[in-house]
């Protein structure tokens, strides 16, 4: 891959980068899509396909995480993607298996609260491995969805602090008719677990109803925080895992909510951990 890259460098080619965990949804397909308008003609869009086990906690969804590489290949095809990358696991963490592999990329400020604390050691996986596939395929620019919107904020910062020559494009949620955010894990919901999935979408729709009402005083966090408490307990499968108010760029942690902040929050859904996130405005 890198071989590659270096090659297409030399040739003067724009390349543009999805990294994904596969079992494709047509929100990846979207980011598929933004890449090739961002190389634009001449340019060449490569997706990599990669469980990355560094970012899964011992106790999490590793072994059954939805895989489906037939599938996801074909969907490639049929949108143009020029290269699929499918590193293994002894390509990407050379001797992690005896223990001899040791060298990670930790950001230590935007990763400390929601997915951070809630998942310790995911962001170490995150932002290893993803410097690793941008060392590979060596891109210009590289698109990563808006329903991760912590993991987003942690890469553009990483590009920033350890001088990436990459632009980091962040696009918008794609989203079910009903509002769930699209994701692989929607995948592992039974029936009625998919109706009370619809929770974390209603959640963010009322809280901004309720800023907008606010006006320029805001909302206190925590009368918005019980109030997704209470959403959330309606559902019979459902509880809260986190749900913070923040400053969109620093992801500083806000006390009072007011038009411009952002919201985050995961909830489990039976056995499954589903998050969204979305503007107050």
């Amino acid at each position: 891959m890198q071989r590659q890259a270096l090659a297409w460098r030399r040739e003067g080619r724009s390349v543009g980068f999805v990294p994904t965990m596969g079992y494709l949804h047509e929100g990846h397909l979207s980011l598929i899509r933004r890449a090739r308008r961002e190389v634009g003609p001449g340019g060449l869009v490569v997706v990599s396909i990669y469980v990355n086990p560094t970012q899964f906690g011992p106790t999490e969804d590793l072994d059954r995480y939805p895989r489906d590489v037939r599938r996801d290949l074909r969907l490639c095809r049929e949108e143009g993607v020029d290269v699929v990358f499918l590193p293994s696991d002894a390509s990407m963490y050379p001797g992690r298996d005896r223990g001899d592999y040791s060298t990670w990329v930790v950001e230590e400020q935007l990763t400390r609260s929601m997915e951070g604390s809630s998942r310790p050691t995911h962001f170490r996986g995150v932002t290893t491995v993803v410097a690793k596939l941008f060392h590979l395929v060596l891109p210009d620019v590289a698109v990563f969805g808006a329903k991760d919107y912590q993991q987003a904020a942690v890469i553009r910062r990483m590009v920033r602090d350890l001088n990436f020559p990459i632009r980091i494009v962040v696009a918008p949620t794609v989203r079910e008719p009903d509002g769930l955010a699209l994701s692989s894990r929607n995948a592992y919901l039974s029936p009625a677990e998919r109706g009370q999935a619809t929770v974390l979408w209603r959640a963010i729709q009322e809280a901004r109803r309720r800023v907008r009402a606010a006006g320029a005083n805001g909302v206190a966090a925590g009368t918005l925080r019980r109030m997704v408490e209470r959403l959330v307990a309606g559902c019979p499968d459902a509880r809260l895992d986190y749900v913070e108010f923040f400053e969109p760029e620093s992801l500083r942690p806000l006390k009072r909510v007011a038009r411009g902040a952002h919201m985050a929050l995961a909830v489990w859904v039976g056995r499954t951990r589903l998050i969204d996130n979305g503007r107050l405005r």
